[in-house]
């Protein structure tokens, strides 16, 4: 009879310590799946289920062949041509122009760059309706500058005007080109200059080390932009809106206007479709030209004008592009003081006055968009921040299968315009049924802040999740294993460490609220207009002053959110990877 073999133990601490990590991970794993069913939940209520919805209201009824036969040679499939070409040249253009703007600021140095660099992202201050407006009142045939020239030249303001399609990717080049900007700057603040040296040293002519070295390590930035501009250019109502263009958003609105929800929920699906479409396929080419850098040097030194006569020439250049990059901003504060109806034929407005800004405040019919704007924006932000952090947070520690659709799901927003979310929400909740839980949200003001909410949540995820990837989560397991609760945990560890985040995308996502217009045109409440749509309907009474005044606060309050925004990303992070709270 042999001897039973036993088995040398453990160490006791070792042993002890793998009980207490098998016994508290568990508790704060379940915890990660019980807090994504709410979350879930609701990301189906307000994005998918009303996604769906249109979709299969734009299958049903006698005329669905006909709707979805208009995409292949009818008013609809013209609208959504126009709309890809427009949206792919005002890719081209912001592309040219953001990415040259960026070599400019990083790669040269020159009289007036810090100037420059600080009116560089000035279009961000401006919303969608008060940017189309700018550069109508700039450039348009009645415009400042083609009546200018042509009393100062004797040149036809029609010759001089732009307006069209020509217009309207005039108004996407210069409001978008940030996209680009802000991603090839970045990407040009991390770029090893050793590399460009190397590629010179081995021969390389300066167009060939762009072509070969710099563009490739600029792909993740340049497809960025593009994503950004692409969506946003599809997304657009106001420039086409302004300048007359029929792209497909203006179908849309004119066909939900016009009582025909199942043209209106085809078309919708199908701008949905496209733009889902070119998000894939940016990310499949991303994916196929990956390159990185495998070592770690600074950026190369900014080159200065040799003579003096460069000099000078750059310092007026760069005057010139600022008053240029100012002058939408500018003609929305001047004609905000002018008298509504007094400015014609003149180059100028003839007449000023302070009262566009007293009514504001003093009349409470003209207090009232204000108040909508601000208490709406104020709920879906409140309710941004619960649903984006607490995604961010799941998804940062999800370990199951799963992950990337609950990440889709939140951003999904993010890849379809705003129409197109405002006619998902009028299908699913304008009467009340099983999907919707009864709820009828169509003619109510609580419609607005869901559909700010929806639109904007992904602003706090994505904020959140960057600050939790900075995070190192040995913090919470840390606090797990001295005894506290995954609540506690949260709100004492986790919290304070990536709130800077959390603010950032609230802020933004406040202040892309108060500006929304492109899903408020299509779902306001009768009676009870944001301020973007009283912008609108007071350029539509030629109330310019009035309108350019609502215009002017949107601008001041979103200067103020960025701002406050960049400050707290300049924030000190270092916490994060070595404190600890006390006790």
């Amino acid at each position: 009879m042999s001897a039973p073999t036993t088995t040398p133990p453990a160490p006791a601490g070792v042993s002890t310590e793998a009980k207490r990590r098998r016994r508290l991970a568990p508790d704060g794993d379940r915890f990660v799946y019980v807090l994504a069913l709410p979350i879930v939940a609701v990301l189906l209520f307000l994005v998918v289920i009303p996604m769906a919805a249109t979709a299969v209201s734009s299958t049903g009824g006698d005329g669905a062949s006909a709707n979805y036969g208009s995409l292949f040679g009818g008013a609809s499939g013209r609208a959504l041509v126009l709309s890809v070409v427009t949206s792919l040249a005002s890719v081209v253009c912001c592309g040219v122009i953001g990415t040259l703007l960026a070599v400019l600021m990083h790669r040269f140095d020159f009289p007036g760059r810090r100037m420059l660099s600080v009116f560089a992202v000035l279009p961000m201050a401006l919303p969608p309706l008060i940017g189309a407006v700018s550069f109508v009142l700039l450039y348009s045939e009645t415009g400042i500058v083609p009546r200018a020239l042509s009393e100062l030249l004797g040149i036809a303001p029609a010759t001089t005007s732009v307006g069209g399609v020509a217009g309207v990717i005039l108004v996407h080049a210069f409001t978008m080109y940030p996209y680009f900007y802000l991603s090839v700057s970045a990407a040009l603040a991390g770029f090893d200059g050793s590399l460009e040296e190397a590629a010179t040293n081995l021969g390389a002519s300066r167009s060939r080390v762009w072509r070969t070295v710099l563009l490739p390590m600029l792909t993740p930035a340049l497809v960025s932009g593009a994503l950004l501009t692409f969506m946003m250019s599809m997304a657009s109502f106001t420039a086409p809106q302004m300048y007359n263009v029929q792209t497909l958003t203006m179908e849309i609105v004119s066909a939900r206007t016009s009582g025909n929800q199942a043209l209106a929920a085809t078309q919708a699906t199908a701008l949905t479709v496209v733009s889902i479409a070119f998000l894939v396929g940016m990310r499949w080419y991303q994916g196929r030209r990956v390159h990185r850098s495998l070592s770690k040097g600074t950026p190369s030194a900014r080159r200065s004008p040799s003579s003096a006569l460069a000099k000078a020439g750059a310092g007026v250049g760069s005057l010139l592009l600022t008053v240029v990059l100012m002058a939408p901003v500018l003609v929305i504060v001047l004609v905000s003081f002018s008298v509504d109806s007094s400015w014609t034929n003149q180059v100028l407005p003839s007449e000023y006055t302070l009262d566009n800004y007293t009514r504001i405040f003093t009349e409470p019919q003209s207090l009232l968009p204000v108040s909508v704007s601000l208490q709406m924006s104020l709920l879906a932000t409140g309710a941004a921040i619960l649903v984006g952090a607490a995604t961010a947070w799941v998804v940062a520690r999800w370990k199951l299968p799963g992950r990337s659709l609950l990440d889709v799901m939140i951003m999904l927003p993010w890849a379809l315009p705003g129409t197109v979310i405002g006619v998902n929400l009028v299908t699913a909740f304008n009467e009340p049924n099983a999907g919707n839980l009864g709820l009828t949200l169509v003619g109510t003001l609580w419609i607005l802040p869901v559909a700010y909410f929806v639109r904007f949540v992904p602003l706090v995820f994505r904020s959140t999740s960057a600050s939790l990837d900075q995070m190192d989560p040995s913090l919470e397991e840390a606090a797990r294993n001295l005894g506290a609760g995954p609540m506690r945990v949260l709100r004492t560890v986790t919290l304070p460490l990536v709130v800077r985040g959390v603010l950032a995308g609230a802020l933004l996502a406040f202040v892309d609220g108060v500006g929304e217009y492109v899903a408020s045109v299509v779902i306001y409440p009768p009676g009870l207009p944001p301020m973007s749509v009283e912008i609108y309907n007071r350029i539509y009474s030629s109330e310019f002053g009035s309108a350019a005044a609502y215009g002017t606060l949107q601008i001041v309050l979103i200067l103020a959110v960025l701002v406050l925004s960049n400050r707290l990303g300049d924030g000190p992070r270092k916490k994060s990877a070595t404190a600890l709270p006390a006790g």
